[in-house]
């Protein structure tokens, strides 16, 4: 497995994204009035994804650091506010893009998935939350499993058995686990889903079934009466291990998933895509090229 240099990263991921943005981004920027921008869009985006590899929560921090190391890559770098206000824009071509690069990968042409869902905390369980952007969107919610009560979202997703999402939403943190299924569900059709005991219901299963095509496979609980085969058990609960452990990247990696600092929903939508899309681009690295794409940890002395 190769190991490459964030230059070399970003020199990479600004030719794939100025290539697709060129022939289909423009597309969905629209037609601009006046002036364009100095700092193009292909710039933005790729900056955007590559935050995700760099342990900066704070995306002042995260500016800054660029402008101060890599200037000569990004001579007009915008300046945090700038940055934060065209990334809120672009988020909807980002997305554009990941679904491209699935198709590209052939991605999401199996029938085999897996399904679950992650607590996405956003203001802290006290604070009023009057006045924020997220009241009326998220709510409290408990997750049992971790036993944390918290306020804002479930991220509720779809990966294949590799551990690549390919559909994904965000619900108030109160939504039942089924419920919450249903945001994503209806974007496959005839597939087989894994999922955990939290989406069990043969009722919910029959109707998922009969509106998308979906069979939905849990794990039975002990007082059930009818179990899997022998042997069916053991390995549904190894599979699910795997979206599990999308979700440890996706916190784990560049800005935590479980606190990314954003102020609005539409901020919170945006870097979830972006390190949804980090997430892919690392996948496809590895998996087309050998390359292992892990987080850059500065020295000390290392400018920002």
């Amino acid at each position: 497995m190769i190991s490459i240099d964030l230059e070399t990263l970003l020199t990479i991921l600004y030719v794939w994204i100025d290539d697709w943005y060129k022939a289909y981004g423009q597309v969905w920027m629209g037609k601009k009035a006046g002036r364009q921008a100095v700092f193009k869009d292909s710039e933005m985006l790729t900056l955007m994804i590559a935050q995700e590899y760099i342990p900066y929560p704070a995306e002042r921090q995260y500016v800054g650091f660029m402008r101060a190391n890599y200037r000569d890559l990004f001579p007009c770098l915008v300046d945090q506010s700038q940055f934060n206000r065209r990334a809120r824009a672009l988020g909807p071509v980002l997305e554009a893009l990941r679904q491209a690069w699935l198709v590209e990968m052939g991605v999401g042409q199996g029938q085999d998935y897996l399904l679950d869902t992650k607590p996405v905390p956003v203001m802290g369980y006290k604070r009023s939350k009057k006045h924020s952007d997220f009241a009326g969107s998220a709510a409290y919610g408990y997750c049992a499993s971790r036993q944390l009560h918290y306020f804002g979202y479930k991220l509720v997703m779809i990966t294949t058995l590799e551990g690549v999402p390919v559909v994904y939403d965000l619900v108030p943190a109160n939504t039942d686990e089924r419920r919450a299924a249903d945001a994503v569900l209806d974007k496959l059709t005839h597939a087989h889903v894994i999922a955990d005991k939290g989406f069990l219901g043969l009722a919910w299963q029959a109707e998922v079934q009969a509106q998308t095509g979906n069979r939905v496979t849990t794990p039975k609980r002990a007082n059930q009466h009818a179990q899997h085969p022998d042997g069916l058990e053991p390995l549904l609960n190894a599979l699910r291990e795997r979206i599990e452990g999308v979700f440890h990247e996706l916190q784990h990696t560049g800005r935590p998933l479980e606190h990314l600092l954003a102020k609005t929903v539409l901020g919170l939508a945006t870097r979830l895509i972006a390190k949804v899309t980090a997430h892919l681009l690392r996948y496809w690295l590895r998996l087309q090229y050998g390359i292992d794409v892990q987080s850059f940890l500065w020295p000390a002395h290392r400018a920002f």
